[in-house]
C-alpha cells in the first residue's frame, strides 16, 4: 500500500514523499466444524488423554481375547487325520541331497503367507498352537517365523511405493532399512547350523521355564520390552560416557555368566570346583523358586480376600505330558492316570503349557 508521508526536519522545513507501507493484519474467523463421532464423543467429561487410555485398554483386551479364541479354535480343529497330514507335510524334508533346502522353502512359505494376511503377528499366533500340540516341530517353526519377518516388510514397501513426489525416496529408504535389517538377522542366525541352534535352545529354555512358572512371561516382557529399553534410553540422554560406563560392566558380567553356564553344562571339569555349580550362591540368585513362592502366597491371599479371583496352582496343574504324533491316524496322545482325571480347567492349563513348552 502506498501512502503520502510528511516529515518535519529540525531546521523547520517540511518535506513529503510517497512510500510503500506494509501492514500485517491478523484476522480470525470462526468456521463451523463438527467434532468426530466416537465412543466417548458425547458429554462424558473425560479428557482426551484419559479417553485414549481407556480405548487402548479395551483394544488390548479385545486383541488378547481374539488370540485366546484363535488358540482354542485351532486346538479343537487340528486333531485326528488333519493333524497327521499337516505333520507329514510341514515337517517333511526334501529327498536326498536337497534336504538342506527344506528350511529355506519353509522360509518362503512363511514369507508368502505373511504377505497374504499382511501381518506377521497373525501368522505366528496361528502357527504357535500347532507347535504346542505337536503338529509342527520347533525346528520347522523357526524358518517359518524367519520368513514371516521378511513378509511383514512387504506392507512397508507397498506403503512407501504409494508415496509421491519428494517423499518417495525417504519412504523407500525406511522400508528398505526394515527389509535389510531382517535379512541381516537371518543371515546371522540361520545359514550356519550351530548359530541356528542358539535361538532354538533359548526358546526351549524359556518355554520350559514358562511351563513351570506361569508368571515368568509377564516378568520377561516387562524386563525386556519396558525396563531395559527405558533404562537404556535414560542412560543415553546422559551422554555416551555414562551409557558405556554403566552398560559396559553389566554386559561384561552377563557374558561371563553365560560362558560359565555353558561350561557347567558341557565341560564342568574345565572350571574350578566352586564354579561347577551355583549352589554356593543364595537361592534367590540362581533359582526362581523364592519368587514363585512369594507370588503363590500373594495369590493365595488375594484368593481369600476375593474368592474365585485367582486359584493358586497345585502340583497337578504343573504336570504336563509332551504330545507325540505318530504316522497312523489311530495314534493318540500319551496320557497318565493323573492327567486323565484332571478337571477341564487343568486341561486348559495343560494346553497352554504345550503351547510354550517344547
Amino acid at each position: 500500500m502506498q501512502q503520502n508521508v510528511t516529515v518535519f526536519l529540525k531546521d523547520g522545513t517540511m518535506t513529503s514523499s510517497i512510500e510503500n507501507i506494509t501492514i500485517q493484519v491478523n484476522e480470525t474467523r470462526k468456521v463451523g466444524l463438527e467434532k468426530c463421532s466416537f465412543l466417548f464423543s458425547h458429554d462424558t467429561g473425560l479428557s482426551d488423554t484419559l479417553t485414549g487410555v481407556i480405548l487402548l485398554v479395551i483394544s488390548l483386551f479385545i486383541l488378547c481375547t481374539c488370540l485366546v479364541l484363535l488358540v482354542k479354535l485351532l486346538h479343537s480343529v487340528m486333531k485326528g487325520k488333519i493333524a497327521v497330514v499337516i505333520n507329514k507335510t510341514l515337517n517333511a524334508d526334501l529327498p536326498g541331497k536337497l534336504a538342506w533346502m527344506s528350511g529355506y522353502i519353509a522360509m518362503l512359505v512363511g514369507t508368502g503367507m505373511t504377505i497374504v494376511v499382511q501381518s506377521s503377528s497373525v501368522f505366528t499366533s496361528a502357527m504357535t498352537p500347532l507347535v504346542g500340540i505337536g503338529v509342527i516341530t520347533i525346528d520347522r517353526m523357526y524358518p517359518l517365523t524367519l520368513g514371516s519377518n521378511i513378509g511383514t516388510t512387504a506392507t512397508g514397501l507397498l506403503a512407501a511405493l504409494a508415496s509421491s513426489g519428494n517423499k518417495l525416496e525417504p519412504a523407500l529408504r525406511i522400508a528398505l532399512c526394515h527389509l535389510f535389517f531382517n535379512l541381516s538377522g537371518i543371515l546371522l542366525f540361520y545359514p550356519i547350523p550351530h548359530m541356528r541352534q542358539i535361538p532354538i535352545n533359548l526358546a526351549k529354555k524359556l518355554g520350559n521355564t514358562t511351563a513351570k512358572y506361569r508368571w515368568f512371561p509377564f516378568m520377561y516382557l516387562f524386563l525386556m520390552f519396558f525396563l531395559l529399553p527405558v533404562s537404556t534410553f535414560s542412560l543415553s540422554t546422559a551422554g555416551p560416557t555414562v551409557l558405556f560406563s554403566v552398560l559396559g560392566p553389566l554386559v561384561g558380567i552377563a557374558v561371563v555368566i553365560v560362558i560359565i553356564n555353558i561350561l557347567q553344562s558341557n565341560k564342568p571339569k574345565w572350571l574350578p570346583k566352586k564354579l561347577q555349580t551355583w549352589d554356593w550362591l543364595p537361592l534367590c540368585m540362581h533359582s526362581l523358586k523364592p519368587i514363585d513362592g512369594a507370588i503363590t502366597r500373594l495369590s493365595s491371599t488375594i484368593n481369600q480376600c476375593v474368592p474365585f479371583c485367582c486359584k493358586p496352582r497345585t502340583d497337578d496343574d504343573r504336570q504336563y505330558t509332551p504330545v507325540e504324533l505318530k504316522g497312523s491316524p489311530d495314534s493318540s496322545t500319551k496320557s497318565t492316570p493323573a492327567n486323565s482325571a484332571m478337571s477341564s480347567r487343568s486341561t486348559s492349563m495343560l494346553i497352554t503349557d504345550h503351547i510354550v513348552t517344547v
